[in-house]
């Protein structure tokens, strides 16, 4: 009894490791979504990702919700991005990205160079579709 227990718990583990694994690439091509949103400056690319009542706090520690976000890409022309160092830890049904962002283009007419370290918490919702509930940047001196 004590050998069939054992090998029913290592079974669970195996199977969570594999589920925690398969979660981290889901996030990660989400995340890639993302940067493809800026590198082809196509903001429907990001909407999907977003939920409904997302929050974004900006480097410069301004909030937003989605339609503020979406409104701020299409007011944005990106001629270079790049993400980096890229981690992701799953917590269930929640995930969190982090990484490092450069990117250089256009806002509102005004010339950028950002650098970033950000965050990302990712929430599996009740239809199975991971959406992002809250992204935050920080600057990173140059």
């Amino acid at each position: 009894m004590k050998k069939v227990l054992i090998c029913l718990v290592s079974l669970l583990v195996l199977a969570t490791a594999a589920s925690a694994q398969s979660t981290e690439k889901a996030i990660a091509a989400l995340e890639n979504q993302w940067l493809e949103s800026q590198k082809t400056n196509n903001p429907d690319l990001l909407i999907p990702l977003l939920a409904e009542k997302f929050i974004n706090t900006s480097d410069d520690g301004k909030v937003t919700g989605k339609s503020e976000t979406v409104a701020t890409y299409k007011n944005t022309k990106w001629t270079s991005v790049e993400n980096t160092d890229v981690r992701i830890v799953v917590y269930g049904n929640t995930a969190i990205a982090n990484g490092e962002y450069k990117g250089k283009g256009t806002r509102d007419g005004k010339a950028f160079d950002a650098r970033e370290r950000w965050t990302d918490t990712w929430i599996k919702m009740p239809s199975d579709q991971w959406q992002c509930v809250a992204s935050q940047d920080s600057s990173i001196a140059k």
